[in-house]
């Protein structure tokens, strides 16, 4: 994606940030203080800020990554969820279709209960590999956002938007939809 892929939407994408400062040499690593919370969430949100297009890359790898490990058991998975995932928003939405089938016919209610028993019965262990290829890179990013000590690049990039002198980023506009605005006096 290049800015402006992102421009039309008033969202500008952060350039990605060289290996060696992200994780390599430059990079510097201490494990987070955690008796003191407001630190530790002002260190996450800077980091997830300041280098997001990484994150964004490193997921994709990720989850490609387990999809190369496990092919067959991943799309399996992803079939299976969204099967799951459209009997779940049926039911939501025709709730009453649902309740009167199940009245007028109670043995068909008790046999797809027994047929969904058995899909997710049989389909866990590929729902597992796939929700470990989504949140994998969830819990990697948040760990590396969590221990990466912040340079002076990454303090200066974030007060810089943080200001409103720079264009939105997607991290930002996610962490404000969240309610994890950054603390611009704290950055």
């Amino acid at each position: 994606m290049d800015k402006t892929a992102l421009g039309n939407s008033g969202l500008e994408l952060p350039p990605l940030r060289s290996l060696n400062d992200f994780i390599l040499e430059d990079a510097r690593f201490q494990v987070p203080q955690f008796k003191d919370l407001e630190k530790w969430g002002n260190r996450v949100v800077a980091n997830l800020l300041y280098y997001q297009t990484n994150y964004f890359l490193m997921s994709i790898v990720i989850f490609i990554l387990v999809g190369l490990i496990h092919p067959g058991k991943m799309i399996v998975g992803m079939i299976a969820m969204v099967v799951i995932m459209t009997i779940f928003s049926y039911v939501s939405t025709e709730g009453r279709a649902v309740h009167s089938f199940k009245k007028q016919y109670p043995l068909g209610g008790i046999l797809a209960v027994v047929f969904g028993t058995c899909f997710v019965t049989y389909t866990l262990g590929s729902l597992l590999i796939f929700l470990i290829g989504i949140l994998l890179p969830f819990c990697v990013t948040f760990v590396h956002a969590s221990m990466r000590l912040r340079n002076l690049k990454n303090k200066m990039a974030n007060k810089i938007e943080g200001m409103g002198l720079k264009k939105r980023t997607p991290m930002g506009l996610l962490l404000e939809q969240i309610g994890m605005e950054p603390d611009i006096l704290a950055l």
